[in-house]
């Protein structure tokens, strides 16, 4: 990780190595706080942070979850991120807002421990690294949706990612893909999937996943460019007859899919509608594509 000047904590903009914490903060021990990936991108306007309210919205969704009372609103966390975006004088990169019980309170019951924020920025370029990458079928299965709560971002849910990614780089994949309780397709570790066929492009309903907000960009620009879209249970044999297959993330951005397992999907590459998904996205987040400018946030 390359390190910037400053973090924002509870307020304030701290030097990036004062950013410290007590190791008896609760959110250390038990997994109690929730977070948000956010990108933002060199633009012709200078950085710009893509969808920075939805992600805000979200992350307050993820705090309710846990009963946990914001000491900010959302304008004020919102205007906190494009600070510290300024103050770190970076042109791209990521930006981590997390939410967490901190320190004062031990035991699963966190009422009565404090609810402090902190957001970071640093540079980062892409995150799987290959236009289209080797996936792994997870032997881990994402949690049971009556196990968590799907829709929200929580730090201690995320375990069961880190169990998957382990696995998918031991075996020499570079990502893993998970399944649902019901053996349907779910999503990779931070990433949602997407498949094509006949022109068509499929994704797993809502439900066992997280409904990511690059997820929702990909189906907006798909529907406006008249391919398309269904959102259903998918078998992995279905997927793994996919033409083209990719994942959509923060992080991520869009990336192909060139195998799962030991199984060729289409020709191996990124596939043509892939490719057309993944450059109008581009274009929209570094503030070519006017259509979806209301996306990004100026700094």
């Amino acid at each position: 990780m390359e390190k910037t000047e400053k973090i924002w904590m509870d307020g304030k903009l701290v030097a990036w190595e004062d950013a410290k914490i007590h190791v008896l903060t609760h959110t250390l021990h038990y997994g109690s706080g929730v977070f948000e990936g956010i990108r933002f991108y060199e633009t012709d306007k200078g950085p710009a942070i893509f969808r920075l309210h939805d992600h805000m919205a979200r992350l307050f969704h993820s705090a309710s979850t846990l009963e946990m009372k914001v000491p900010f609103s959302i304008k004020e966390l919102e205007k906190a991120v494009v600070e510290t975006v300024k103050a770190n004088k970076v042109k791209a990169g990521y930006i981590r807002p997390l939410v967490y019980y901190g320190y004062g309170k031990m035991g699963l019951y966190p009422h009565g421990a404090p609810v402090n924020v902190c957001i970071a920025v640093w540079p980062w370029g892409a995150y799987l690294g290959h236009d289209a990458v080797k996936v792994k079928v997870s032997s881990f299965l994402r949690v049971h949706p009556k196990s968590f709560i799907a829709d929200a971002k929580v730090c201690g849910s995320y375990v069961n990612s880190i169990n998957a990614s382990l696995e998918a780089k031991r075996e020499g994949f570079d990502e893993a893909l998970m399944l649902d309780y019901r053996n349907f397709v779910s999503e990779g570790p931070g990433e949602n999937i997407f498949m094509v066929k006949g022109g068509k492009l499929l994704t797993p309903s809502l439900g066992s996943i997280l409904p990511g907000i690059t997820r929702n960009s990909i189906l907006q620009i798909a529907k406006d460019e008249k391919i398309g879209t269904v959102e259903k249970d998918i078998s992995l044999e279905e997927l793994k007859n996919a033409d083209e297959l990719f994942y959509t993330g923060t992080a991520a951005e869009v990336t192909g899919i060139a195998q799962i397992d030991h199984t060729t999907i289409g020709n191996g590459k990124a596939g043509p509608i892939t490719e057309k998904l993944k450059k109008m996205y581009l274009d929209s987040v570094h503030g070519k594509n006017k259509k979806y400018e209301q996306w990004l946030t100026y700094c």
